[in-house]
């Protein structure tokens, strides 16, 4: 099971602003075997691991640990695809949110879960991308670009300025987190429960300059459509794969709970695996071989952490676990792929 992938936008995004900060990015672009072929690819992605690899390496050429904000505050609504345009042609800055998550997976997809939008007790719309822990120098530059990102965005539908309440991060408060508060303008809270932004009630009723009903109709169809080629390409047992990947986090996921997050009862869930051949439980183990690899392949993730992620009660569990499966300890898989 692969970790996830995005839309190679987002590496030329990368490039761009590294052009845009008086960096040659000519080496990196070789290095990561993105020439103007691939980076250019309708409907081209990259994986996950790799595009956090070719961020870090941006901040190593760039010298800037908040190249994520640098990177966030250029986003442009193409760079969304047709999520993007559709938002721009929404009725107020709640559906536009609302847009933007739904169609997340025609420009990302991560095993580690889905970005969700709603509103609190108070009326205020809460845009939350979902929990990337345990944080390090790869993955925060993610949070950094999805958030900012995410604020840019809501800036460039609405036309205005003050939207955005609150700021929460995840992770421990960074050298340059006093660049969070003077961009977004709004209080930042790190070492938080949640990455998200909170949307003023007030904000979420705002016209859009550019709403017009007709051409959103429109657009809605194709995004339809486009989502629903790349969920029958999945088959169900994938599926569940999809929702099993966030729950496993510090514990083993049930059918029963699986299930709910699908819409369907436990004894449902069971007779469509069925029809493909396997079981939840074997569902749940190939989820975890798999993201195992991964984890080892591509990720600097210690095996203590790699085994919290995978919802194993101990390291030493996990070890033989991942044994079992492979036929090597993990740290002697990592050993093995690094001398390939």
């Amino acid at each position: 099971m692969k970790l996830g992938d995005i839309s190679v936008n987002f590496a030329k995004q990368v490039f761009s602003t590294l052009n845009d900060l008086g960096c040659e990015a000519e080496e990196l672009q070789q290095q990561f075997a993105l020439n103007d072929s691939k980076l250019n690819q309708p409907g081209g992605r990259i994986s996950i691991p790799r595009f956090m690899r070719l961020g870090h390496g941006a901040i190593q050429l760039s010298q800037r640990p908040d190249f994520g904000i640098e990177m966030g505050k250029r986003v442009t609504i193409p760079l969304q695809g047709l999520a993007g345009l559709l938002a721009l042609t929404a009725e107020n800055l709640q559906q536009a949110c609302e847009v933007l998550v739904h169609y997340e997976a025609l420009s990302s997809t991560n095993s580690r879960g889905k970005s969700h939008f709603y509103l609190n007790d108070d009326g205020h719309g809460v845009s939350e991308f979902y929990s990337i822990s345990p944080y390090n120098e790869f993955n925060r530059f993610v949070v950094d670009v999805a958030l900012v990102g995410r604020w840019r965005m809501l800036e460039l539908i609405s036309g205005k300025t003050g939207a955005v309440k609150l700021l929460e991060i995840e992770y421990p408060e960074p050298t340059y987190a006093q660049l969070f508060e003077d961009l977004l303008g709004c209080r930042v809270i790190f070492g938080a429960d949640r990455n998200a932004l909170t949307v003023r009630r007030e904000a979420l009723a705002w016209t859009l300059p550019q709403s017009d009903h007709n051409t959103f109709a429109s657009l809605a169809q194709v995004c339809d459509e486009k989502l629903g080629e790349v969920t029958r390409q999945r088959k169900f047992s994938e599926q569940v794969m999809d929702e099993i990947s966030p729950l496993l986090t510090g514990r083993t996921p049930s059918i029963e709970e699986v299930a709910q997050n699908m819409g369907l009862p436990p004894w449902t869930l069971r007779r469509k695996l069925a029809t493909d051949q396997t079981t939840f439980q074997q569902i749940l183990n190939d989820t975890r071989r798999g993201l195992a690899e991964s984890y080892m392949k591509d990720t600097g993730l210690t095996i203590s952490e790699v085994s919290y992620l995978l919802g194993f009660g101990s390291p030493t569990a996990f070890q033989r676990a991942f044994k079992r499966w492979t036929g090597q300890a993990p740290g002697q898989y990592r050993t093995s792929l690094k001398s390939e």
